[in-house]
Parts: C-alpha cells; structure tokens; sequence
C-alpha cells in the first residue's frame, strides 16, 4: 500500500520556511529560488487540502493548521536527521546499546565503564534509562541491565548480584544516637520504592515484625530519589549501600539499622538470544560479570 506521505523536498521546504515566517530566508537557506520554495509549499497545500500559510503584500505568515503540522514536522524531521547521522557514524564502529536501571547505572556501572573502555577501546556502550521491562523487538537495544528475575522470554540472562537493602535516613534523625532500634523505624515515616512495594515487609518480616503501616509512606520511582527525600528528613529508607556511597561517606545519610534483607530478585545483564553472536556484546557481557563478580567478592556479598 502507497504511503500518503508528501516528498521530502516539500517538507523541507516547509519547514524552513515555517522557522523563518519567509520563503525568501527559506530559499536562501536551502539554496534554492524563492519561485521553487513557493511551488514546493503550493504543492504541499494541494497535497493536503488545506492552507498552510497566509499570504499578503506584507509577505507570509502560518495558519493555525500550518504551525501545528510544522511544530509536527519539525520533530519528525530532527528525528531523521539524528538517526542519518547515528548511523553514518556507525560505518565500522561496534555499539552496544543498553538500557539500565538508573541508579544502578550511574552509582556502580559509569565509575567501572573506564576499565571496559579501556580494554574495548572499539567498543561504545550507549546507556538509556529503563525502569520497567520491555520488548527487545519494539526497541533497539541491544541488551538490559535490569532488576527482577531471570525469566525474560527469548533472551540469555547472566547474574551480577543481588541487593542487600538496609535501613538509612538523615543523621538528624537520629537524634545524637548510634542507631535506631526495628521498633522506633516502625515508628518514623517510611520511604516507599515504587519498584519494590513489599521491601519494608520483607524487611521487617525477616525480623520477625509484623506491622500494620509496612505498606504505607511517600513512594518514589528511583533509589535516587529515596535517597534525596531521606537526606532531606522526610523519613526512612531501605536502600543497598552500594548505590549511596558517596553520601554514606559524606555523612548525608546513616545506616539507621544494621540488619539488611537480601532480596529474592538480583540485577541481571539480559541479552536476546538473536544478539548472542555479537562480538561487541560478548565483550562488554564477560567484562561486566567478572566485574560484578569481583565487587560481590569484595564485598563480602557471596
């Protein structure tokens, strides 16, 4: 089936001439005549039924209709362009796309990626926020660093760790104490992850607690976000130390209790079976588990 999709020219010419409120800047631009940007545009118009712009002695000014579709076509057309360019750039060159969980991608993978570009030096890893799972095919990822199970149809899944969550919040909090027994926690607010409703449960639970507001508190998308609203006194959070170094050190946030709840889900590096041959991919995928491989150990994690 044909497309119903005006020529390239058209929408060019359109463009320019929308950004510029004149064909004669539009010509000038694209290096063409004024008579072929105002045939390119009077074509556009046929080909849509409707007017574009205004014309008077004055010179040119869009419809209604006309800055909506350009505002339109604008994005479609950056759109392609960056995708030209992306490609273009790819002639001999080895990427992995990948898409991460956010916190976990700039507070553990960004500070180690150095070592892998060191070593792949012909390898680029591209990193995207995703927090939900998703379908390879309707992306262009290559592979995910994500947090859950292994269970993700078609893929190959290799196992980095799991999260050790503990109990933080603002020094204030304590009130000049060391600590925070399980009760006075049950007592504060407690910071809720969106991702991980029943954290709090879990945690109390393998105290041996049972309480009744376990599920109730402020919820949050990202550690980073629970991180900021703990140092900001709004409450309790249960987040991995791993991801909050640097604010463990500073003294912005307290380890409110040292008992930590081993999560049943882990972060996982999920890779489609289809992108398994990949050269670039097999690289990035041993580096990554024997780094994962080599913190757990540091950390007393195994």
């Amino acid at each position: 089936m044909r497309r119903k999709i005006p020529s390239t020219a058209a929408l060019i010419a359109f463009e320019s001439a929308a950004r510029h409120q004149s064909f004669t800047k539009a010509a000038d631009e694209l290096a063409l005549t004024q008579s072929a940007i105002c045939r390119q545009i009077a074509g556009l118009e046929e080909f849509l039924g409707l007017e574009l712009f205004r014309r008077s002695r004055r010179g040119v000014k869009l419809t209604e209709a006309g800055l909506a579709y350009s505002r339109r076509i604008a994005a479609q057309l950056d759109a392609v362009e960056r995708d030209t360019l992306a490609v273009m750039g790819q002639q001999g060159a080895m990427t992995v796309e990948l898409a991460i969980v956010p916190t976990f991608g700039t507070q553990w993978l960004l500070p180690r990626l150095k070592d892998f570009q060191r070593l792949h030096p012909e390898v680029t890893v591209n990193l995207t926020n995703r927090t939900r799972p998703f379908l390879f095919a309707d992306t262009d990822f290559d592979a995910a660093l994500y947090f859950g199970d292994a269970e993700w149809s078609g893929t190959r899944a290799d196992f980095l760790m799991h999260e050790n969550s503990v109990p933080v919040c603002s020094p204030a909090l304590l009130e000049g104490q060391r600590g925070l027994d399980a009760d006075a926690i049950a007592r504060l607010p407690l910071l809720q992850q969106t991702t991980r409703p029943y954290a709090w449960r879990q945690w109390f639970s393998s105290l041996g607690m049972n309480v009744a507001r376990d599920l109730s508190g402020p919820r949050y998308e990202l550690f980073s976000m629970l991180a900021q609203a703990a140092m900001h006194e709004m409450g309790v959070a249960l987040i991995p130390p791993f991801l909050i170094q640097r604010e463990l050190a500073d003294g912005r946030l307290v380890i409110a209790h040292s008992h930590s709840f081993r999560s049943d889900k882990a972060y996982y590096l999920i890779i489609p079976e289809r992108k398994l041959e990949s050269a670039a991919l097999i690289a990035f995928r041993d580096w990554l588990v024997d780094a994962a491989r080599a913190y757990r150990s540091e950390a007393g994690l195994d």
